[in-house]
């Protein structure tokens, strides 16, 4: 009985110890506008790596979240910003999105939706998770994802937790500051050129 107890002790504190890392898409809230932007580096599908702070140095930064090459929306999303690049760059900002698909897949999604800017590799969610736009996606979602839309998400990730981030975009000014953000947890609903180009800062 005694060790019976104990047992039942240890597993019950392994349980309360263990990171919590599922939640609705509710409750992931985004970085708020007129906060510091968490810094970050990540490689993207060449195995290069990009810095924030040295974006900075150049001008302004705008990061997009989406989640992965599987996603119609994404792939249409993105194709539509290439389409625009040079109206972005011109301004002198750096454009970057970020998902948690491994390099390999990172070059599906460059192939689906003809980016040629950085599309970064955001290993075990820690830019997701610092932005505040990580979520467990519902088992039926899941179904739909993995089997409909063969996303593999447990494959392409870089855990089998199947997180994905709620597709969103930020501006970051030189100074690093947060200046203007799009997030919606309908993931229908994405940043248009406008809305960036109305928001870079001058």
């Amino acid at each position: 009985m005694k060790t019976f107890l104990i047992t039942f002790a240890l597993l019950f504190t392994t349980i309360n110890v263990m990171p919590q890392n599922t939640r609705s898409v509710e409750e992931a809230k985004g970085l708020p506008v007129g906060v510091k932007a968490p810094d970050f580096q990540a490689i993207d599908a060449d195995s290069i790596t990009f810095r924030l702070p040295e974006a900075l140095n150049t001008g302004p930064v705008v990061l997009i979240f989406y989640r992965g090459h599987w996603c119609p929306i994404c792939n249409k999303h993105l194709g539509v910003v290439h389409d625009s690049l040079k109206l972005i760059t011109d301004r002198g900002a750096t454009l970057v999105a970020v998902s948690p698909q491994k390099p390999e897949y990172l070059k599906k999604m460059s192939k689906k939706s003809g980016a040629t800017f950085h599309l970064l590799y955001d290993e075990g969610y820690t830019i997701a998770d610092a932005y505040d736009v990580t979520f467990t996606p519902e088992k039926k979602q899941l179904f739909t994802y993995n089997t409909l839309l063969n996303g593999k998400l447990k494959e392409a990730h870089s855990d089998d937790s199947q997180r994905l981030p709620i597709p969103a975009t930020y501006i970051i000014s030189r100074e690093g500051d947060i200046v203007w953000r799009q997030f919606d947890p309908d993931y229908h609903n994405r940043s248009t050129v406008k809305d960036i180009l109305d928001n870079l800062p001058r």
